[in-house]
């Protein structure tokens, strides 16, 4: 029997999820490698082109990414009314025009710190936007069966794209300077709407059911369905914490490790991409761990067993046994990570109509972004208060308490009133239909 298991789970890892899936991945990976080789080009191009100072930088960092949320709020059912291929294209090309209007005007010497935050603001908000529309994009792609192979197929190119980006954009910076690598972003958004437009195929009109309601009502309905179910509710809280409080401790460890224990930025770098590694072995271990021991149990699983890994950052000394540690706890914290991503995606798009999709994720990366900007401003405090390394401790200890909550119970995952769903159902058993 563990036997079969294992040829099950072969068959579903290996299997071809068609054409225009291969088009949306491949659009995926472009963007996503993109995005690494441009990460912290915005900082480095307000120090070292404006002479920004610490208190810019790092409102440049916050302010646009929480802009660019709120800014995203209306835009979830706005998405969720239209065929999701053009919004994804739009977005796409909406990063692209925003992201060379910096070498444009680096070159004639116009170059601004407002302009970069208005750059970083709708780069922000189209991306949520595009975060929304993918997902119920997905949906119309894949069958309900395949939706974790396709999300662990997007988290393993994450990952790599995490191992292969930020070594490659450091050798541009070096060479060309931080504004090469926004071109390279901008060139990576265009590439990726090309994907997106291949993949083709007759996309209908969503209908919306609840076309009755208010404009504000609409807003809020992504926030409504998933505080309404009684598992996303849990899962909702538990991601918004554990993201918040993870990416908080970031400008810390650097002040700790940088700074205080006198790290060369190069071992920095290391320490955080070579355990990206573990991100892409966990995440092709998902779909078999969930084959053999079900997706409810391997989720709460990962999701508790990532927690235990951020306190020990508190502990990090000076010299390679310290660099060691870094690299150790950042290994098993992404290795949980890789694994528990895709499944919590998967469990996510598989509790929500797929004519709300748009909002359930556009509500739920509002959220992420916004708890996130506010407990990275919280613990600065704390750390300029306590010491890095104590408000670190502190971090850790509170990410502890995280699995608490996780879904405690395992229950249907597919909404009966999913018209997705229903039409799939009936494709399937009407004669002469493929």
């Amino acid at each position: 029997m563990g036997r079969g298991h294992r040829l099950d789970a072969g068959r579903l890892l290996g299997r071809r999820l068609g054409r225009r899936f291969g088009w949306l991945w491949a659009a995926y990976g472009t963007s996503a490698l993109g995005t690494w080789l441009a990460f912290g080009a915005f900082p480095l191009i307000a120090i070292r082109v404006l002479h920004a100072g610490p208190a810019e930088v790092a409102a440049l960092s916050s302010a646009g990414t929480a802009v660019g949320a709120a800014a995203a709020v209306p835009l979830g059912p706005w998405v969720e009314a239209r065929r999701k291929r053009p919004v994804l294209v739009a977005m796409d090309l909406a990063r692209c025009a925003a992201l060379l209007t910096i070498p444009v005007a680096f070159a004639l010497g116009l170059l601004s710190f407002l302009q970069l935050l208005l750059v970083s603001v709708v780069v922000a908000a189209a991306d949520i936007t595009f975060r929304a529309g993918s997902g119920a994009y997905l949906k119309t792609l894949v069958p309900r069966e395949d939706l974790l192979t396709a999300n662990a197929r997007f988290e393993s190119t994450a990952w790599s794209t995490t191992i292969i980006g930020p070594p490659l954009g450091g050798a541009m910076i070096a060479l060309l300077g931080p504004v090469a690598t926004v071109v390279a972003d901008a060139v990576s958004y265009l590439l990726s709407a090309l994907g997106i437009r291949a993949t083709a195929g007759h996309e209908p009109l969503p209908e919306r059911r609840d076309a009755t309601r208010g404009r504000a009502a609409d807003l809020l309905q992504g926030w409504r369905h998933i505080l309404a179910d009684a598992a996303l509710r849990p899962l909702f809280y538990n991601t918004a914490l554990f993201n918040g409080l993870v990416m908080a401790t970031q400008p810390l460890l650097a002040v700790l490790m940088l700074g205080q224990l006198g790290f060369a930025p190069w071992q920095y770098g290391l320490a955080f991409a070579a355990p990206s590694i573990g991100g892409l072995v966990g995440s092709r271990l998902a779909r078999p761990l969930v084959t053999r021991f079900g997706q409810h149990e391997v989720l709460v699983a990962a999701g508790a067993l990532r927690a235990l890994w951020p306190v020990g950052l508190a502990f990090i000394a000076p010299g390679t046994g310290g660099l060691l540690l870094v690299v150790g706890v950042e290994l098993g914290l992404i290795f949980c990570c890789g694994i528990f991503n895709p499944i919590y995606a998967t469990y996510r798009l598989e509790r929500t109509a797929t004519d709300r999709v748009a909002r359930v994720l556009s509500a739920w990366a509002v959220s992420t972004k916004a708890s996130t900007a506010l407990l990275t401003a919280a613990w600065g405090v704390l750390g300029e208060l306590l010491g890095p390394r104590t408000a670190i401790a502190l971090a850790g200890v509170f990410l502890l308490a995280t699995p608490l909550l996780l879904p405690r119970r395992a229950t249907a995952s597919q909404p009966a009133t999913d018209p997705l769903a229903q039409e799939q159902a009936q494709a399937q058993s009407a004669p002469g239909r493929a």
